[in-house]
């Protein structure tokens, strides 16, 4: 995932109108099965328990939480680096060339097809209550569910507190931002103590991504507390067990990010090359920033239904390798799914993950 500074300060905000959805909690029954379904990654590096700076950050977190200074101890004590993680967070090696056609054919296929189908179907009622209630479309909330973990068949075999503990006290000091993503995962294990121990789960249980994601949905922490809803009436959150609520936290997440029911994701481009003003163009990367007269101008031949779009546009450019890129017209909506995951490669694969499973759904 690439990150910038607005988006980091973007996923910490917390939204006053979801303060609601903070106070619902997990289920601890079925989230304990969930929780042991996959078999975790071998711990192969050492404990942190003879760390002085992370038994000092523990005391720090237990002040700011108000937990037990002995517990949050205890837990950071048995958490264990990872070096597969620190190998996996780094920056893409310089020099290789982004391939969209390359990453759609990872995610675009046939068993995420069958499988989103299948979600589709067992879901129905769910997905369409969502869709009614929030405005984000059933296929978008199938598609983000089928990229982040093939519907639950791939939720991460890291225990989420090693992850995070490795990312947090000892993030690879070559990557560019490693101070600022370091505090970013810090800030993610203190979200993570405080959520455990509001719901009465062990911390030494829950397995997630190599980046501390969990569920279906693969939320962090933090996203958890903010966004996370209980969908299925049952009065707790599991992200794990209920496609319920992570069907209904995914659509809360997008609303909160300022989801326009019935806008358009994208729109074609084509170009006027007398006009193209490229750079200037490509200059806002994926925030929406230029209005309808302002991109024509610059060169972007829009018809039909985008020259009457109502809001702000980016142009987006999806690299092909070696070959010429692809381009479409972001707006508000394209924008609002790369704040669930920061590219706009990963935005393009859930959108048409999502078309592809609903002209299945018609057939």
């Amino acid at each position: 995932m690439t990150t910038k500074p607005r988006l980091i300060v973007a996923l910490l905000i917390t939204s006053a109108l979801l303060a609601s959805a903070a106070a619902a909690t997990p289920r601890p029954k079925r989230t304990s099965d969930s929780l042991s379904a996959a078999n975790p990654i071998a711990v192969s590096g050492p404990s942190y328990a003879e760390r002085q700076d992370v038994m000092l950050a523990a005391d720090d977190i237990a002040t700011r939480r108000d937990l037990d200074r002995q517990w949050v101890r205890k837990v950071l004590a048995q958490a264990h680096y990872l070096p597969q993680v620190a190998k996996l967070i780094q920056a893409p090696v310089a020099g290789v060339a982004k391939n969209w056609s390359l990453y759609r054919s990872r995610f675009v296929e046939p068993i995420r097809i069958k499988a989103g189908l299948k979600f589709w179907q067992d879901n129905r009622e769910t997905l369409s209550r969502a869709e009614k209630e929030t405005g984000v479309p059933a296929e978008i909330i199938v598609g983000i569910i089928g990229v982040e973990t093939i519907y639950g068949q791939q939720m991460g075999r890291f225990r989420v507190i090693d992850a995070l503990s490795t990312l947090a006290f000892d993030f690879p000091a070559n990557h560019p931002r490693a101070a600022e993503r370091r505090a970013f995962f810090r800030a993610e294990v203190e979200q993570f103590l405080s959520l455990m121990h509001r719901t009465g789960v062990s911390p030494l249980q829950p397995l997630g991504s190599y980046a501390g994601a969990m569920g279906l949905p693969q939320f962090m922490p933090s996203s958890w507390t903010r966004y996370a809803i209980d969908y299925d009436g049952d009065s707790r959150i599991d992200l794990f067990g209920s496609p319920a609520d992570a069907i209904g936290s995914v659509a809360n997440y997008l609303k909160a990010f300022q989801w326009r029911t019935g806008m358009p994701t994208h729109y074609p481009a084509k170009f006027d090359p007398e006009k193209l003003d490229l750079d200037t163009l490509l200059a806002g990367d994926i925030l929406p920033t230029f209005s309808v007269a302002s991109m024509v101008a610059k060169g972007v031949v829009l018809e039909d239904e985008a020259l009457q779009h109502d809001g702000a546009l980016a142009l987006i450019e999806l690299q092909n390798g070696a070959g010429a890129p692809s381009y479409v017209v972001g707006t508000e909506n394209f924008y609002a799914i790369t704040r669930y995951n920061w590219s706009s490669y990963y935005a393009m694969a859930v959108i048409e993950l999502g078309q592809e499973i609903a002209r299945s759904m018609t057939r």
